[in-house]
């Protein structure tokens, strides 16, 4: 924690990477920024625990930084994040999956070698793919430019003006109407393999979609284009090391961060903001404020006293997705699996293929238990060594299809409590579930376990209020509420109604994810 100081020109209330990366990119620009965080610690999504066994390092909940490696954040800040420790370590297999008959494919960092593996599967469809990938790179600029610029600006007008011009209006309506394919709808009319099928139907979940959602065909290319190019890599030494590098840099910038600072009202006055008062009743001025937080917590809490109406009925219409459940194991020795190959692929998922990623999509949906939920599995110790003693291994799950509230078990079998929460032992029965599957991948894989430690949707949140049901993407990212209309139909940017208040994080555009998105484009603004 930095020690307090004068009053700063801009307040950043929240500390995930949004707001670091606006926190270290103002400072660059000679504001003096102050970051307010409620908790103990920064980072919001990002934290490294020592949570089973000594000398094994877990990264609690997010783990792969594909998404920032690529960003325009991480181009303007590696140079001086990597003069602060920051270190990645990456994976020539960033993804895989395996199939519960034993059918398996991976994933590379080398088209020629997609190509093979796809052509091998029993219907070839390594043209397919070869088209697939082609098709983001020849749409990079727009794809990319729609993905992470302000989508209210002239910038962007200019960028659609130019598409229509050179592609034609009716061939640029065409490309839209493309995007919008849900990933079913693609896969089924692309792949005749449906084990290719099941290598990327789990990945629109990553995105906060399901298989059968309008665009999740879209992002799971674009998905598949950034793993060829840029892998799944981590931190070295754990996510803890991204943050500790991010806060060397904002206070050598002339920023301050604070935890342990509960922002409980942004003050205002004649419309416009003026400062925040801390739950402590400390109160801080500021010309400009910036909240990365969920619309519940910026107009239902922090302006609660200072009413938003329109703002305030978009936040009651503003819809949150499905829950995640986090399960980490301290292994004795790397996991036996069995696939050739499978022990180095950094994000294996386990799943039956399209059909199972939809059902458990709907399963969780409806607030069931899934049956046999889409399992992604992370083997950080086959690209960071460090993570674990010598000659053992670490297992990072995450199941994306979880309940916020569950109501039932789609097999019968695991009681559930009346009133629908995610007690300890709810929490431990569905974590056994996952890891009976587990074993029937992996030889010997009990014998092979020191320790697990599971965490619910309801565990999520209580780490992170922004996870409201422990949704890790700040709110359903269907496209009624993705793009010109997140978070609200009428929300232009990173705007709101009140002037020098500004709404960053995963429930902006550009939504969810590692990039940081929502943070640079407010610091360019800015």
């Amino acid at each position: 924690m930095s020690a307090p100081g004068p009053n700063p020109d801009t307040i950043i209330v929240g500390s995930g990477i949004n707001a670091l990366v606006a926190a270290a990119l103002l400072g660059g620009k000679g504001r003096r920024v102050l970051v307010l965080e409620r908790n103990e610690r920064i980072g919001g999504c990002i934290r490294t625990e020592a949570i089973t066994e000594p000398g094994f390092t877990h990264d609690v909940m997010a783990t792969t930084f594909v998404l920032f490696v690529t960003s325009p954040a991480y181009a303007a800040l590696a140079s001086d994040l990597a003069r602060h420790g920051l270190e990645f370590c990456n994976s020539d297999t960033p993804t895989g999956v395996l199939r519960p008959n034993g059918d398996f494919l991976i994933h590379r960092r080398d088209r020629a070698a997609n190509v093979a593996a796809f052509d091998a599967a029993e219907a070839g469809d390594g043209a397919q793919y070869m088209a697939d990938v082609a098709s983001v790179e020849q749409n990079a600029g727009l794809i990319f430019g729609l993905l992470g610029g302000r989508v209210w600006s002239l910038a962007t007008a200019r960028l659609l003006a130019g598409e229509a011009w050179r592609r034609g209006p009716r061939a640029l309506a065409a490309f839209f109407g493309e995007a919008l394919t849900p990933a079913r709808g693609w896969l089924e009319s692309s792949y005749g393999s449906e084990t290719t099928r099941a290598l990327w139907a789990p990945w629109a979940l990553h995105a906060g979609l399901g298989p059968e959602d309008a665009f999740s065909g879209q992002i799971s290319k674009v998905i598949a284009f950034a793993l060829e190019a840029a892998g799944a890599p981590v931190v070295k030494g754990g996510g803890q090391k991204l943050l500790d590098a991010f806060q060397a840099l904002i206070e050598e910038r002339g920023g301050m961060i604070r935890t342990g600072a509960d922002v409980a009202e942004i003050l205002t006055e004649n419309g416009r903001a003026r400062g925040v008062r801390l739950a402590s009743g400390e109160e801080i001025m500021a010309s400009t404020i910036a909240c990365s937080v969920t619309p519940d917590q910026l107009y239902g809490r922090l302006l609660a006293t200072k009413p938003q109406p329109e703002a305030q009925a978009g936040t009651r219409r503003y819809r949150y997705g499905k829950g995640n459940f986090q399960l980490h194991y301290a292994l004795d020795r790397p996991p036996a699996w069995r696939g050739a190959g499978l022990g180095e692929v950094a994000l294996l998922h386990l799943t039956p293929g399209l059909d199972g990623v939809s059902k458990a999509c709907n399963e969780a949906l409806r607030g069931m238990l899934p049956a046999e939920p889409t399992i992604c599995v992370g083997q950080p110790h086959a690209l960071d060594p460090s993570r674990c003693p010598p000659g053992k291994a670490i297992l990072w799950l995450q199941l994306p299809e979880a309940p916020r509230q569950v109501r039932g078990d789609a097999v019968g079998q695991i009681e559930v409590p009346a009133d629908g929460s995610w007690t300890p032992a709810l929490r431990e029965a569905y974590a056994d579930r996952v890891e009976a599957i587990l074993g029937r991948h992996i030889d010997g894989f009990g014998e092979t376990i020191l320790a697990r430690r599971a965490y619910s949707p309801a565990d999520l949140e209580a780490m992170n209020v922004n996870l409201v049901g422990g949704d890790p993407y700040g709110g359903s990212s269907t496209m009624d509420q993705s793009f010109l209309w997140r978070p609200f139909k009428d929300s232009r940017n990173h705007g709101t109604p009140v002037n020098g208040l500004y709404h960053i994080g995963a429930s902006t555009h550009p939504g969810a994810g590692l990039g940081g998105g929502s943070g640079y484009l407010l610091a360019e603004r800015l």
